[in-house]
């Protein structure tokens, strides 16, 4: 399932939440493919370290794309659960996204806005300049971080969340990102990945009142990334 085993991979742990740095095609919740799942790695994690006996508790607070990696975090107890998700839905959590996407955009920096439509069955959402019935906006703004030969690394951070919201987005302004062959990208990556990465998420703790900042190495084992991040 995994590269790295997840103790390589804690990016905070306390007594009440944990994240890791989430690698391309794990699953943060099961899906109809029935694949091995996140949560049950961690689940695994804690059992073993906290020499716990039974079940363990582990809830999840938001999701990530399955071939996008990077911070995830997970609720360690009843407590932190629903405040974690309230924090989700209320907005008051930062998302930082790095995107390795093909081609230049001309502006160094630019805040999209556009209204997206979900089609459930195609597991896909289509971008429109202007509001449409059954769409949503969403918003994000993003920056040029480093030029590369064929690729551009950009830093976005969303306003919104709505379905694939990152992807749909730089496709519509014509710059899809590196594998992503739904929106448009010109081939796969091997590993079925796209270069979307979860890179920085900041929130206040939920329980402790403190500010908390979660910063994700980008995959390691991708040569692409490594340079893009020098």
């Amino acid at each position: 399932m995994s590269r790295k085993k997840i103790e390589h991979r804690i990016l905070h742990e306390d007594n009440h939440l944990i994240a890791v740095n989430k690698e391309s095609g794990e699953l943060v919740q099961g899906d109809k493919t029935g694949d091995p799942i996140l949560p049950d790695a961690i689940k695994k994690y804690i059992a073993h370290k906290y020499d716990k006996p039974g079940a363990v508790y582990l809830g999840v607070t938001h999701r990530l794309d399955r071939p996008t990696s990077g911070v995830v975090v997970f609720a360690r107890t009843s407590k932190a659960l629903p405040r974690m998700n309230k924090l989700f839905a209320d907005h008051k959590t930062e998302k930082i996204y790095w995107a390795l996407v093909e081609g230049t955009p001309k502006s160094k920096e630019e805040r999209l806005v556009h209204y997206l439509v979900r089609n459930t069955k195609q597991n896909k959402s289509y971008a429109h300049d202007h509001e449409v019935p059954d769409s949503k906006k969403a918003v994000l703004t993003y920056k040029i971080i480093k030029q590369l030969e064929r690729y551009t690394l950009l830093e976005i951070t969303l306003e919104t969340g709505r379905h694939h919201q990152i992807r749909c987005q730089l496709s519509k302004i014509g710059h899809v990102i590196k594998g992503d062959l739904k929106y448009g990208a010109r081939r796969s990556n091997k590993d079925g990945s796209i270069h979307l990465h979860a890179r920085q998420l900041s929130f206040i703790h939920p329980v402790k009142k403190e500010p908390v900042t979660i910063v994700a190495p980008v995959p390691d084992h991708d040569n692409l990334w490594l340079a893009a991040s020098k």
